[in-house]
């Protein structure tokens, strides 16, 4: 490799966990086996669906010093590079609690259907956060969209007539996760930069937060965990810095020097995955609690996968195979929200596309999730081409 080559795997990797969130999102049905899918709150172990979104989450902070560096130079200064960050995360923390309380909205009291809310809240993102390109005068669709989002948040409502509710921030869904700690790792390497001992501190600390929190000794800040429970609870953040510590890694050894960089980083994913499972013994391996020796052992298979997709794809330029996966490590935010408008007009008009879940065959549901997959790949590729393309 040549340090100006690009790295391939970050994208390909990227792809590939988002193509397993896919998949893994698809195969709620009976009979699918158990390590495909979420454990338990109590249950002492995990299945895949447990690994792929902190997979993801590793692979936004191997991405940080790459989009940050890229933006410096482009000229931005670190107070734009700041503005960027907060309107990415408000960004974020917008669309996934939207995306959170669609599961309970109350048709009746809200007067309209909960699929065509979904459906027209999603058209409503696209709106406002596409890409425009060659497109004279994008304010105003995006200006739809906030319009949008505006009548459908009015229109809202939960519950029961005796006991109506709004829109509430919850757990922030999937994207506002991802949101917080994109904002922690971010400013860390904004004020740190490439410092790998300080970088390595700050991860620890947060490992140390998320041990803290679970053993009960933060119970002192419940009153701002509504808030700021994401970063309290520490889980979240030392995935995404593990992430941002194993890129600092990669950009250390200046990228040509691959076998310097595979020692060090089979070293750290040892490290890792021992640590995960030294933790076992006092914190159960839960997705749902998010234990430190969850986030560990999912930080220590993200590094090996990494180090193989590394090897493969970078140094060995066997990359061929993984074409397929890096449209959507490009597109991610497209790729993971497109498919949920397929779904809900799916459910609305009752087309017997996932008939595949019906089965009491279980390879035949899995078959049937895994090309969904595929084909939502391929059609968030195809919006890309022709001009819908997220952009945050």
């Amino acid at each position: 490799m040549q340090k100006s080559k690009r790295v391939l795997t970050i994208d390909i990797m990227r792809g590939l966990t988002l193509f397993l969130m896919l998949f893994v999102n698809d195969l709620y049905a009976p009979g699918v086996p158990d390590w495909l899918t979420h454990r338990s709150a109590d249950f002492d172990g995990m299945g895949l669906a447990d690994w792929v979104f902190p997979g993801f989450l590793f692979m936004v902070g191997m991405a940080v010093p790459f989009a940050i560096q890229s933006r410096f130079k482009k000229g931005d200064t670190s107070l734009k590079v700041v503005q960027h960050i907060l309107i990415r995360v408000v960004s974020l923390l917008i669309i996934g609690v939207l995306m959170m309380n669609v599961s309970r909205i109350n048709p009746e009291l809200t007067g309209i259907s909960k699929n065509l809310w979904a459906i027209l809240m999603y058209v409503s993102v696209f709106f406002i956060w596409n890409q425009y390109i060659n497109i004279k005068y994008p304010a105003i669709l995006k200006g739809i969209g906030i319009l949008g989002l505006l009548i459908l948040a009015s229109l809202y409502r939960s519950g029961t007539p005796d006991d109506v509710t709004w829109l509430v921030t919850g757990w922030w869904g999937i994207l506002g996760l991802i949101g917080w700690g994109y904002l922690v790792t971010s400013l860390v390497y904004l004020v740190v930069r490439d410092r790998l001992l300080v970088t390595g501190l700050i991860w620890l600390f947060f490992i140390g937060l998320n041990i803290l929190d679970q053993l009960g000794f933060l119970a002192f800040l419940d009153f701002i965990k509504p808030w700021f429970g994401v970063i309290i609870g520490g889980s979240i953040p030392s995935i995404v810095l593990g992430g941002l510590f194993f890129s600092l890694i990669l950009r250390k050894t200046e990228y040509d020097d691959y076998k310097k960089f595979i020692a060090f980083a089979s070293i750290l994913g040892v490290l890792t995955l021992l640590s995960g499972f030294v933790l076992r013994n006092w914190f159960i391996i839960s997705k749902m609690k998010g234990t430190p020796s969850w986030s560990l052992v999912c930080t220590g298979i993200s590094i090996f996968l990494f180090i193989v997709l590394f090897i493969l794809i970078d140094i060995s330029a066997y990359k061929k195979w993984a074409n397929v996966f890096k449209p959507a490590g490009q597109n991610s935010l497209t790729t993971y929200l497109a498919p949920d408008i397929l779904y809900y007009f799916i459910w609305m008009v009752s087309i017997p596309v996932l008939f595949y879940k019906q089965s009491d065959n279980s390879l035949i549901v899995v078959l049937g999730s895994v090309a969904w997959a595929f084909a939502m790949i391929g059609f968030a590729a195809l919006l890309s081409k022709i001009g819908i393309r997220l952009k945050l």
